[in-house]
């Protein structure tokens, strides 16, 4: 298992504000909330750069990571766009001396 660091917002430039309903907003919770019981979003933050989150998922592989994300209602409806998935492996400063 491997973890990846996703960037994702939403897309204003083609959807206005309105568009990310209450009832919109809460089906995308709730699938991140699946996606954390089940072991696959590992951390989430709101991202205070743009309106969308950081995950911190844990995949076997970036095409994992992408199968993850396009599961969300936000995703499926195409207002959610992925700016960066991003491997991690561990901080070599950290490592023995």
């Amino acid at each position: 298992m491997a973890q990846f660091m996703a960037l994702v917002r939403r897309d204003y430039d083609k959807f206005p504000e309105a568009a990310f309903t209450p009832e919109l907003l809460e089906a995308e919770a709730q699938r991140a909330r699946q996606l954390y019981a089940d072991g696959v979003n590992r951390m989430m933050w709101g991202r205070k750069d743009a309106p969308g989150a950081v995950i911190l998922v844990e995949a076997e592989s970036v095409e994992a990571v992408h199968a993850s994300l396009e599961s969300l209602p936000l995703r499926q409806k195409e207002m959610l766009l992925i700016d960066a998935v991003i491997p991690l492996g561990p901080y070599r400063g950290f490592g023995p001396r």
